[in-house]
């Protein structure tokens, strides 16, 4: 099973949070499974869905140190990157940087607010490594 470098996820992170004026916080990412993010997607959002990302800010909107969690199904993000046409790791990173924003208080509800979201991982994409994001290798339990 491939694991996300660490490394390369924090600089990620951290492209996307200098960029937005943001220097100090704590994100955790969580890379699971289906049925983990379909159960937090239940029990916070009340809908029985799968989904590929999903963003907790766990300290106030207001604050300018960002602390949070982001949850990535990675089943999910296979599954996106084949629809898509795109590779695996692209499709990691942009939930990744997609995740990061929402912790920015970035929401993608309305057409438009959608389209500027897209827009941001559109451009992070192309200031970050995501090629050599799954380097690692962890055996199954």
């Amino acid at each position: 099973m491939d694991q996300p470098d660490d490394e390369i996820c924090c600089k990620i992170l951290r492209t996307v949070l200098e960029d937005q004026d943001i220097d100090d916080g704590t994100i955790t990412v969580i890379f699971g499974q289906d049925e983990l993010l379909r159960g937090l997607k239940k029990q916070f959002f009340q809908k029985n869905q799968f989904t590929d990302v999903i963003a907790f800010r766990l300290n106030n909107y207001k604050e300018k140190a960002v602390e949070g969690e982001v949850y990535i199904s990675l089943p999910r993000a296979r599954e996106n990157a084949e629809i898509f046409g795109e590779p695996f790791e692209k499709e990691v990173t942009r939930l990744l940087i997609h995740g990061v924003l929402h912790l920015l208080g970035f929401d993608d509800i309305t057409k438009i607010s959608k389209k500027e979201m897209t827009s941001l991982e559109d451009t992070y994409l192309t200031m970050v490594r995501w090629k050599k994001l799954f380097t690692k290798k962890i055996s199954s339990l």
